[in-house]
């Protein structure tokens, strides 16, 4: 299957129309961004929205957030649709993202995961592993949401220095959640 991938720096509503349906049907709306915050995180420059499509039909959609403490761009939201799922799509969704770090002179990714040991969150680890991220042992628990969650983090570069332990993570993961959050 053929993707074209675009990254958006400004809010665009025709593209959100084709990413919207996505976002809603891989995250339920509890404990997830709302629709205008996605859109702060944007209109801020605080991140970036990504989508892929096939044969002009958005499939794919991932929303980013800039750790500059780190050096590193933060996946907050990544998502396939479901008839897509299996495909290999979400895997290029990932190079792309890395590609794109890259481009902007980040030295890696970051994301947060559902820490509860179940086999939905377990199978969620095994992709992130098989993509080269490294699991954390930190255990983080957000007072807005009952989840914990752990941080996994990919160098994209020789230097890249990140940190190997998750609070250090964290803090930058929740500052960048602050920025959001805050007058939403």
């Amino acid at each position: 299957m053929g993707l074209h991938f675009d990254t958006l720096t400004a809010w665009d509503e025709d593209a959100w129309r084709g990413a919207a349906p996505i976002f809603d049907e891989a995250f339920a709306p509890q404990g997830r961004k709302t629709h205008k915050m996605v859109r702060k995180i944007v209109d801020t420059s605080a991140g970036l929205l990504h989508l892929a499509s096939a044969d002009g039909v958005p499939v794919a959609m991932a929303v980013t957030g800039f750790l500059p403490e780190l050096g590193a761009l933060l996946i907050d939201y990544v998502a396939v649709r479901e008839a897509h799922r299996s495909r290999g799509v979400g895997r290029r969704m990932i190079g792309y993202l890395e590609e794109e770090a890259l481009r902007r002179g980040l030295r890696g990714l970051v994301i947060e995961i559902e820490a509860e040991a179940n086999a939905a969150n377990e199978g969620r680890e095994r992709f992130w592993t098989s993509l080269g991220f490294v699991r954390t042992d930190y255990v983080h628990k957000y007072r807005w949401v009952p989840e914990t969650y752990r941080a996994l983090y990919k160098e994209l570069t020789r230097d890249a220095g990140l940190p190997r332990d998750g609070e250090t993570l964290f803090d930058a993961i929740t500052r960048f959640h602050g920025k959001i959050w805050r007058d939403a």
